[in-house]
């Protein structure tokens, strides 16, 4: 167990969970920009801009280019690697016209009936890997 005087350790063991990114102030900060780009495709204008021109519209924002290229790729785990939020980057999602669970099934190594059928079947086992350090 981390003591909690020390922040940065404490802050460290959210990199140590296999399959997921919690959103810290780092992360926060770090997508920022990329964030309100996302947040951005709430307007209609601004989703048929997108959709006209995705680069033209993505230069506009002061995000970097490894952004720019997740987002015209859909990766969404490299957005969330470099700071985007998913409830954000749904209006991705929603611009491309695919739902959430759909759109989260692209993160996995499950197609989307699959990942659909793994979720009405109850989700993901909480056995298997529980640390990447360690790998259990």
């Amino acid at each position: 167990m981390v003591s909690h005087l020390d922040i940065h350790a404490y802050l460290a063991e959210f990199e140590d969970i296999p399959g997921t990114r919690v959103f810290t102030a780092a992360r926060a900060r770090q997508g920022y920009h990329l964030n309100q780009f996302a947040m951005s495709l709430m307007k209609p204008e601004n989703r048929e801009r997108f959709k006209a021109d995705e680069r033209g519209y993505l230069d506009e924002w002061a995000i970097s280019e490894e952004a720019k290229q997740a987002v015209l790729a859909r990766d969404y785990n490299a957005l969330l690697d470099i700071g985007g939020n998913i409830y954000f980057l749904s209006k991705l999602f929603s611009t491309d016209g695919i739902a959430f669970a759909q759109a989260v099934s692209t993160m996995t190594d499950m197609s989307w009936p699959e990942y659909r059928q793994m979720m009405l079947d109850g989700g993901r086992s909480p056995e298997g890997v529980r640390s990447i350090r360690e790998g259990r």
